[in-house]
């Protein structure tokens, strides 16, 4: 049953179970899809992840230890300026993400805290010696430390859904005032966050109202500023000539990604990266079904491996990316010389694999031998000499009936034509041309 109007259900993450419309989202990602998500884009979630744990630390022993009375109250900036800021970047998260996203760096805090707590305690088990001038190790802080994170952590995951949900229902009157639902939803979860943990601190530490109230007015006040940073933000980002530069960051990680992604794309569209033509995944799904229909017509179907000659010559002698031309050039010269039904490959190395559709074995043995023949005349190394191949030729259905017969018979062909000294064509019985 489709669900209607602005809270249709989606796909749950724990209690973060609401959804915008369409329209909202769109709206969100076209506001978020620059501004800190732009370093996203460029720099990926693991810095943020990264410095988020970082920060966790100081967070939390700002928050245990170290406060400041000022005029409205004793406030702590652990508390009022780490915390509130690390809630408000949850929520943003969120906005340009999902809940799945959000929830792994607070797993991820937690499963630390947690180790941070089994390593106290095994390190408590052993006497430890002080350096001279140095200063004693004190495994109980650590212990007390840890255990302070994984509730300050359990603490952000209740207030993590919260926030969520309260900027999803303020999403039925605030749909179009992003800035707006932002700042709201930070005050409404923090009101209640600082609430809590002055109870705990009142309980246990015996602390003043003056620490509940200079508390709460402190973290209304860092919503006010994280709010307003992030408007500004989105309006700049929204100018043209402020905008992110045309280029993106330039370094060695930002070429290694561009490279991986790119050639994981040919690989899963069967494209060889190298030479532009045909991968040898892709030959391998097309050709079997190539084979079948051809026996099903009672046609004949030639399979043409060929091999760059003396190529690791050209690597040895003129190095690997002048090889790479030369492969690229051999590709050129096959693909030109196919005709337009025809299949050709990149089996591995400097190998290429051509299937001829409807090609029986003396037609596929010319039209090897003109391949052949146009490669001296138009492929050359980096000194001028010309490149040339050897070749194999197989056909269905007298050298086989399946992809991996016709290939081994072809290889073996191959094989017998660089015995015969090269630049040469061997078809059924070892008849060379």
């Amino acid at each position: 049953m489709a669900l209607n109007g602005p809270y249709a259900k989606r796909p749950h993450d724990g209690a973060m179970v609401q959804s915008r419309t369409v329209s909202d989202r769109s709206r969100l990602l076209f506001l978020c899809d620059d501004g800190v998500p732009a370093f996203r884009r460029q720099l990926g979630l693991g810095v943020f992840l990264a410095a988020l744990g970082v920060m966790h630390f100081m967070e939390t022993y700002l928050a245990a230890v170290f406060y400041v009375d000022l005029p409205f109250g004793v406030v702590s900036p652990g508390s009022s300026i780490f915390f509130a800021g690390k809630l408000m970047m949850i929520l943003l998260l969120y906005m340009k993400e999902d809940a799945a996203t959000v929830r792994q760096p607070i797993y991820g805090l937690f499963l630390g805290n947690l180790l941070t707590v089994v390593i106290a305690k095994i390190l408590q088990m052993h006497p430890a010696v002080t350096l001279p001038g140095g200063r004693p190790s004190d495994m109980g802080f650590l212990d007390e430390m840890g255990w302070l994170m994984v509730w300050g952590t359990t603490i952000l995951f209740i207030d993590a859904i919260g926030i969520i949900l309260v900027y999803e229902r303020l999403g039925r009157w605030l749909r179009r005032h992003i800035v707006l639902r932002f700042a709201i939803s930070g005050a409404i979860l923090l009101t209640f966050d600082q609430l809590a943990f002055w109870t705990v601190l009142h309980f246990l530490l015996g602390a003043p109202l003056a620490v509940l109230w200079g508390g709460w007015y402190a973290k209304l006040f860092a919503v006010v500023i994280y709010s307003v940073l992030f408007g500004l933000y989105l309006q700049i980002e929204q100018m043209p000539r402020l905008a992110r530069s045309s280029s993106e960051i330039r370094d060695i990680f930002a070429h290694l990604t561009f490279r991986e992604r790119y050639q994981a794309l040919l690989a899963s569209s069967g494209i060889d990266g190298l030479t532009g033509i045909n991968g040898r995944s892709r030959m391998e799904k097309d050709a079997p079904a190539l084979i079948r229909e051809s026996l099903s017509r009672r046609q004949g179907l030639s399979i043409v491996i060929a091999d760059a000659d003396s190529f690791k010559a050209v690597n040895d002698l003129f190095g690997h990316l002048k090889g790479d031309d030369v492969l690229k050039a051999v590709a050129a010269s096959l693909r030109t010389g196919s005709r337009p039904g025809d299949h050709l490959s990149r089996f591995g190395g400097e190998e290429f694999v051509l299937i001829l559709p409807n090609t029986d074995h003396d037609r596929a043995l010319l039209i090897a031998e003109r391949l052949r023949l146009n490669i001296p005349r138009q492929v050359f190394r980096p000194d001028g000499v010309a490149m040339t191949v050897s070749m194999g030729v197989a056909t269905a259905p007298e050298d086989g009936a399946t992809l991996d017969d016709l290939l081994g018979r072809a290889d073996e062909r191959l094989y017998s034509a660089k015995n015969n000294g090269r630049n040469n064509v061997h078809g059924v019985a070892d008849v060379s041309i």
